[in-house]
């Protein structure tokens, strides 16, 4: 299902040919450096393609002829490749066996010729083609090595390719090299007869090697694979590596140069979740693709547009709570030499919408004026990360939050209890994990029609001693602080913890202390309204109880978020008066 909506993703995005994504035969490929020839073969120019500034800089993106899998052995690419293969020269970081080094390089570049020659046997004609080997037959490379860049270029062995100085695309971008290579195109050496493809179920030559998938963060830079074989358990009846599962060559480019896309650095289609590299497509054109990595982006930043799930921005384009295309998100994580499906999920574009919209209204909870009124997921899982740092995000925490979020079905069954311990452990109850809190314990009421409805704000008719009891210690930390000015550790930091998780541990000393800080008051007002708040949250409790459940203690962080959040309103509105 996976492989037959990339390959879906790529036919769609081939019949756009604004996308620039590359055709069958050929890759979207970096290329920092051309080798610019004149017609007889003579060293030009060299263009450097490369954007950005010291080690972020990275070359332009070229379409050029699809790439050989490398191994141990000697194997070129068309017309574009490192230094060894291009010009014949070892890479200068390879200090030992200096002469074999040298001979291999020899041999690559050998290999890249005889390969141009078998290649374009019937393109002699080509003036492009005939540049290129003139150039590297010759070898008078003189003209490149005194090129300002040629030092950079010799330090990181680059890919090069080719273009002629009169035309404005590379030589294997030419009309003559692109029908040559597309005619070329044909079954890999030593494959099986043609039969059915399990993507398209298509008649079609099977592919032993798939192309490597790069872009997965976490994975080898050289890229990995989804499909692959490469142990005896895992092979049938003496077949060899991709034989076992028979994916045809146009599949396997079609879905292998989609993920290549959705995973590339400038994709808008991507995003981080945790361990996961996160793409995301539908089937045809939608908005939702535009706005969908805002509203789970990897940033602080406040400022997600909600109501851009409701309106059409474009004329034809169906709103989104109408639109009824296919939407594919899929979560890939690096598995030693292997990519695993982290998440996987395929739905309408309306019931993802309605799902998201479900999830940010049960995460509303009152907040601070200069708060963002949205959380988007990073800004949720960091804060149940340790040290607010985002290599600490639980991974599965993560792809399960992310699941539920966009399916709409519940959280996942560690949340609560991971964002209880972020609080017990930092001595604090934040607006992310009171929004989290109250999200799980909303979407529990939901499914248990007899639980109790968390409301938004201070919930005065809220008589859960969970609630009580978090509110009561809100207002006996506020008395405290009344009372000492400039406390550096109040209530908060030294019992929290255990006032929500064992109460009749500490609340009868905190009692005790409230009468002391009452009387320490200055303003004898505050001191008043304190104690008859007190009173009232007092009467709706029986006793202190031993211990609270896992949800007696979420709804203690959200009775004790609100009422300290009811003070900032009312300090605010005094202010402003």
């Amino acid at each position: 299902m996976i492989l037959q909506a990339l390959t879906g993703y790529y036919r769609r995005m081939a019949e756009d040919t604004a996308t620039g994504i590359a055709t069958e035969g050929f890759e979207r490929k970096e290329i920092p450096f051309v080798i610019i020839l004149d017609r007889k073969g003579r060293f030009v120019g060299l263009q450097d393609t490369r954007l950005g500034e010291g080690e972020k800089k990275s070359g332009g993106l070229f379409t050029v002829p699809k790439g050989v899998k490398k191994t141990s052995g000697i194997s070129a690419n068309l017309l574009w490749d490192s230094t060894p293969y291009v010009l014949g020269l070892p890479r200068p970081s390879l200090k030992k066996g200096a002469d074999r080094q040298a001979k291999r390089a020899k041999e690559q570049q050998q290999c890249f010729i005889s390969l141009i020659r078998k290649q374009f046997a019937g393109l002699v004609i080509d003036e492009g083609i005939q540049a290129v080997l003139a150039f590297l037959e010759q070898g008078d490379f003189q003209g490149l090595f005194s090129h300002p860049a040629w030092d950079e270029i010799e330090k990181s062995s680059p890919n090069l390719t080719f273009r002629l100085d009169t035309d404005s695309c590379l030589i294997c971008q030419r009309p003559a090299v692109i029908a040559s290579i597309t005619a070329a195109a044909g079954p890999e050496d030593g494959s099986e007869e043609s039969q059915g493809c399990l993507v398209t179920g298509e008649m079609d030559t099977p592919t032993r090697l798939h192309t490597s998938i790069k872009g997965v963060w976490g994975a080898q830079s050289s890229g990995a694979n989804i499909v692959s074989f490469n142990h005896d358990a895992f092979r049938w009846f003496g077949k060899e590596q991709g034989l076992n599962a028979p994916v045809g060559k146009r599949a396997e480019f079609a879905y292998t140069t989609a993920l290549n896309s959705l995973l590339s650095k400038n994709s808008l289609q991507r995003m981080q979740v945790g361990d996961a590299s996160t793409i995301f497509w539908a089937e045809r054109k939608s908005r939702l693709e535009d706005i969908f990595a805002d509203l789970f982006k990897e940033s602080t930043d406040p400022g997600i547009d909600i109501d851009a799930l409701s309106d059409s921005s474009a004329p034809g384009i169906s709103a989104l709570s109408e639109d009824v295309t296919p939407f594919f998100v899929l979560g890939l994580a690096p598995n030693a030499g292997r990519i695993a499906v982290r998440l996987w999920y395929l739905d309408t574009v309306a019931n993802i919408v309605r799902h998201i919209k479900e999830h940010f209204d049960d995460c509303n909870i009152v907040h601070g004026p200069n708060q963002p009124a949205h959380l988007s997921l990073f800004q949720l899982l960091i804060a149940m990360a340790s040290q607010g740092k985002s290599e600490n995000i639980p991974p599965d925490l993560a792809t399960g939050l992310m699941k539920a979020i966009i399916s709409g079905t519940s959280y996942p069954r560690s949340l609560l209890a991971t964002v209880i311990r972020r609080c017990r452990a930092d001595s604090e109850i934040t607006y992310p994990h009171a929004a989290i809190i109250k999200a799980v314990l909303r979407r529990e009421a939901r499914v248990d029609e007899s639980g109790m409805e968390i409301a938004v704000a201070l919930d005065v008719t809220d008589r859960t001693p969970g609630y009580l009891l978090g509110r009561l210690f809100s207002v006996l930390e506020r008395a405290e602080k009344s009372a000492i000015p400039g406390l550096n550790h109040s209530i908060r930091e030294r019992y929290l913890g255990i006032a929500s998780s064992t109460p009749s541990a500490v609340f009868h000393h905190l009692m005790k202390l409230k009468n002391y800080h009452l009387i320490m008051m200055e303003n004898k007002g505050q001191a008043t309204n304190l104690d008859k708040l007190i009173s009232q949250i007092i009467y709706g409790l029986k006793d202190f109880p031993a211990q609270l459940s896992l949800q007696d203690q979420a709804r203690f962080a959200v009775g004790y978020y609100q009422q300290r959040q009811s003070f900032y309103a009312k300090r605010e509105q005094s202010r402003s008066d």
